[in-house]
This record gives structure tokens, sequence and C-alpha cells, in this order.
């Protein structure tokens, strides 16, 4: 796997990337913030217990507002993995979807540990954030997926019979990737997403929600950006389930004010391919970031992995600054998710200068170390 030469980088294209690189892991973590309290509940029960709109702003989950899931803590595992494989690349190693494994092992570590172990130093500093610690219902494929050293590929995923959401839901860090070319995003993000969801809508699913993600963070329009992942798509067998379901959402833009019928038609039974359709519908329709993770969360389906894929889509569209404040006071792990993504836009729009074969910077080798 390779990439293109990345784009030239000025003090505004540099000052863009980086508001699209936090607004997007804001945009996740807010999304799953807001779904974490009625993530198990259907429409009714979240009108019964939040009123006739339902929940517009965050709400307790794991004692605490504005507390973040799973969904969120791999996405940041994502992101060290992403920016590791950079750093590995010096030493001759370039195989991403490796570093991201081994990113996603160090996740499945805080599952199972009680915290972290200071002793090792080639963890970098992310695994040892205690807060990442807490455990917020990981899927069974996860843990299964993550539950020893073989890492599952495109040619031998795990879990082939696993249609959900989580692994796309993890995957905008992939799309932020804007000197990569688009369909190796889509090859990227689909190898990753084989390491827990082998199941094609789940591969597949992943990459066309990262591809689009991508196009946001080159700033494309979200249409642009979706009418360009169903062209890549549809190259690729077995894409039909995920291209239809895209249409279908493009499609119920047209048809009327949005409603949580509407929402909960395109999530279907609340696979991959179903969640993803929601999301760009709710970033679509949306009269701002509010209206847009509103929509999202209230529903029958499953309301953190809707809300966190249209968060991702909605922050990386406009960037930190239309985030909500007061959401963004109370989000669980904010400082972490802001110092990760500055750390990611400064490897993609500097790292030369922070590592290479003849000189490296010491504190950035102990951040991300290439063992």
């Amino acid at each position: 796997m390779g990439a293109t030469v990345g784009p030239v980088w000025g003090r505004t294209e540099q000052q863009d990337f980086r508001s699209r690189v936090r607004g997007t892991l804001l945009g996740v973590a807010l999304g799953d913030a807001l779904g974490a309290p009625v993530d198990a509940l259907g429409l009714a029960e979240i009108q019964e217990r939040y009123g006739p709109e339902g929940l517009l702003d965050p709400g307790q989950a794991y004692g605490r507002r504005g507390a973040v899931t799973h969904l969120t803590q791999l996405s940041l595992f994502t992101v060290d993995g992403l920016i590791r494989a950079q750093v590995r690349r010096d030493t001759g190693a370039w195989h991403p979807p490796t570093d991201v494994h081994r990113a996603y092992r160090r996740w499945a570590a805080t599952q199972r540990d009680w915290g972290p172990d200071e002793r090792r130093k080639e963890d970098g500093w992310l695994a040892r954030e205690e807060w990442l610690y807490a455990r917020r219902d990981p899927g069974r494929a996860l843990l299964l997926g993550l539950g020893d050293d073989t890492m599952g590929t495109l040619e031998s995923p795990k879990n082939t019979g696993e249609p959900g959401p989580e692994a796309a839901a993890r995957s905008a860090p992939f799309g932020l990737l804007v000197g990569w070319e688009p369909q190796l995003v889509v090859q990227l993000a689909m190898e990753c997403a084989a390491q827990t969801h082998g199941h094609p809508v789940a591969c597949l699913s992943a990459g066309a929600y990262a591809v689009v993600v991508h196009g946001l963070a080159c700033g494309e329009s979200l249409d642009g950006a979706v009418q360009r992942a169903l062209a890549l798509l549809s190259r690729r067998p077995g894409h039909e389930p995920v291209t239809d379901a895209l249409q279908h959402a493009l499609g119920a833009v047209r048809q009327g004010m949005p409603t949580p019928a509407r929402v909960r038609e395109l999530a279907a039974d609340g696979s991959a391919d179903g969640l993803l359709a929601a999301a760009v519908y709710c970033a679509l329709v949306g009269e701002d970031i509010r209206h847009g993770l509103g929509l999202a969360v209230n529903h029958d389906g499953p309301s953190a992995a809707a809300a966190a894929l249209t968060g991702g889509l909605l922050g990386a569209l406009h960037g930190e600054t239309a985030l909500p404040p007061a959401w963004l006071a109370e989000l669980e792990g904010r400082p972490t998710i802001l110092e990760l993504a500055d750390d990611f836009a400064m490897e993609m729009t500097q790292g030369p200068a922070l590592h290479g074969p003849t000189t490296s910077s010491p504190a950035w080798l102990t951040r991300y170390p290439r063992a």
C-alpha cells in the first residue's frame, strides 16, 4: 500500500486542515456522547424520558454528562495508529493496517487492565490516558476480533458474519489522510474494518464513510463527497447493499421534512449500511449541527453509532468552530481529543521536520515510538 505526495501546506491550508481534523474527532465524540444515554432505547422510550422532542442536549450516561462510548475510544486509537504508521515509515516498514491493528490491540488492553502500565514506554502517550480505561459496552465482535495477535485481513477477515456499524464508526480518521488518493482511503478503511467486522457490508460501509469524510476534509460538498463514494464503491464486488443505502439516503432528502420515521427507515436493522445512510441523511438535512445530531439520536435505531457517524461528517464539513460550545465544555476526554487531533495535523503537515532518516525529535518519538 502506498500514498500519493501530499498537498502543499501554506499557513491558511494548515489552519483549515487543523480545524477539520479537530472538528471531525470532536464531532464523532459529541455525537457518540449525545447518543450514549439513549442507545438502547426506542423513540417512544426516549420521548417518555426526555419529552416529545426527544433528547436535545447531552444527558447522563456512565455516571456523568458528556460521556463517550467505545466508538470514540476506538476512533482515537485509529488516529494513534495512523500517526505511528507515518513515524515507522522512516524505518522502511510501511504497512498502515498493521500499525492500526497494533493500536487497536492497545485499546483492547484498556478493556482488560485496571490502568496504564508506565513501564510499557513503547505504548506511547495515548495508552497512558487513564480515562480511556473505562469499559463502555464494547461489542462482542470487537473483543473477539482483537482478542489475539492474529490480524484479520480482507482475504482472511475476523467475524465474517458481523455486519454492524462499529468498524465504520471508528473510520473517520482514515478520511483525514487528505494526501492520499481516494481509492487508497477506501482500501485502508476496509482492511482495518476486517480486523473485527469481516462481513462485506461492514467493510464496504467503513470504506464508504472514510472516503466521504476524505472528500469533506478536502473541501467538497457533502453531496459531492457521497457521489464520489458511490462511484468508487461501484467498482468493488458486493457493493450493492451499501450503494443502494446511500442512494436511498440521497433520495430521502427530497421527500419533505425530516422525521424520526424516515431516519428509522434508512437505519433499517441497524447494520453498517443502514446506519451510514441514516448518518448521511441527518447530515444533509440538519439545519445545523445540533439539529443534525438530534435527528441521528431520536429514533428507534442505535443512537450512539448513528450520531457518531453523523458528527464525524458534520465536523469534517464545517470544522471545529461550528460545534456547540456548551456541548464541548462537558465532553469527556476533550483535552485528549484536541491534543491528539493537533498531533495528527502536525504529523500530516510537518512530519518530515519531526522525524526522518537523518534527524528526529526525541520528544515526538517518545509520544509515538517506532517500536
